[in-house]
C-alpha cells in the first residue's frame, strides 16, 4: 500500500468522530466517570464506524453503489443522506443527557456539514469527506475554546497539520481537485460554528 492510500484509509473519515470524543474527553474540564466515557466512545463507535461500514456493504451488495470508496457523486449521494440522518440522531441522543451537550454539538455539526454536502451534490461539486470531517474537527475545537474559555491551539494547530497531510495525500492519488479539497475543509469548519450559534 502506497502512503497516500495508507494516509487515506488511516485517517478515514468514519475514524474520525471517535478520535475526537476519545481526545474530548482527556482534554474537557467537565469530569465524566469511567462508564460513562466508555458508554458514550461504544455508541460513538458503533453509529460512527461499524453503520457506515455495514451500508457500504450492503450498498454494494444490492449494487446501489459502484465501489467501496464511493469515488462519484452518484454513489455518494445515498451514504451520506443516511449518515445525516443517523448523526442528527445521534446528536439528539446525546443532548438529552447531562453534561453531554458539548458532544451532542459535534454530531450535530457533523450533521449540518453533511446536509451542506449533499445540497451541493446538486451542483456537481464532489467536495472532500475527508477534509470535511478534519475541519469539523477543527472547528469543533475553535467552539470548545469560547464554551469552556480556555485554549485548545496546541489541538487545533495539530489538526491542522493533520489536514495538509491528509489533503495532500488525497491530491495525490487524484481523488480530489483543490477546489474540492478546500470546499470540504472550509465546509467542515464553519459547521461548528454555524451550529453553534444556532443552538
Amino acid at each position: 500500500m502506497k502512503i497516500p492510500q495508507f494516509i487515506s484509509v488511516i485517517l478515514h473519515p468514519i475514524v474520525i468522530p471517535t478520535i475526537v470524543v476519545m481526545l474530548y474527553f482527556l482534554v474537557s474540564p467537565i469530569n465524566f466517570e469511567s462508564q460513562q466515557k466508555l458508554g458514550v466512545l461504544s455508541l460513538v463507535f458503533i453509529i460512527t464506524y461499524l453503520i457506515p461500514l455495514l451500508i457500504l456493504l450492503l450498498f454494494k451488495k444490492l449494487k446501489l453503489i459502484d465501489s467501496y470508496k464511493t469515488e462519484t457523486i452518484r454513489d455518494r449521494k445515498l451514504p451520506v443522506a443516511i449518515m445525516l440522518v443517523v448523526f442528527y440522531l445521534l446528536g439528539n441522543t446525546l443532548h438529552y443527557i447531562q453534561n453531554f451537550n458539548d458532544i451532542a454539538l459535534l454530531f450535530y455539526a457533523t450533521s449540518f456539514g453533511l446536509v451542506i454536502l449533499y445540497i451541493i451534490f446538486h451542483f456537481q461539486i464532489k467536495a472532500s469527506i475527508h477534509l470535511l470531517s478534519f475541519g469539523i474537527f477543527t472547528g469543533f475545537f475553535m467552539v470548545l475554546s469560547v464554551i469552556h474559555n480556555q485554549s485548545y491551539l496546541m489541538i487545533i494547530m495539530f489538526t491542522l497539520l493533520l489536514s495538509g497531510i491528509i489533503a495532500s495525500a488525497r491530491l495525490h492519488l487524484n481523488a480530489h481537485t483543490p477546489k474540492e479539497i478546500y470546499v470540504g475543509f472550509f465546509i467542515g469548519l464553519i459547521a461548528p460554528i454555524v451550529t453553534y450559534c444556532i443552538l
